[in-house]
């Protein structure tokens, strides 16, 4: 029971992966909000490209 105990003590205070972890939970979190707002995101883009159109016609006009 003590070398279980004492296992999970180093595995838990041991750092190494620590920031792979959290770089791929980042990731995800990132993906996530993405697809929640994909449709706004795609939305807003549009837009701001059609407006940088606009000024790009009415400077090279």
């Amino acid at each position: 029971m003590t070398t279980v105990k004492n296992v999970w003590k180093r595995f838990w205070k041991s750092e190494s992966g620590l920031g792979t972890l959290e770089i791929i939970l980042i990731i995800a979190v990132v993906i996530i909000i993405a697809l929640l707002f994909k449709d706004w995101i795609i939305e807003l883009i549009e837009r701001l490209m059609g407006k940088a159109d606009d000024q790009a016609d009415k400077i090279f006009s």
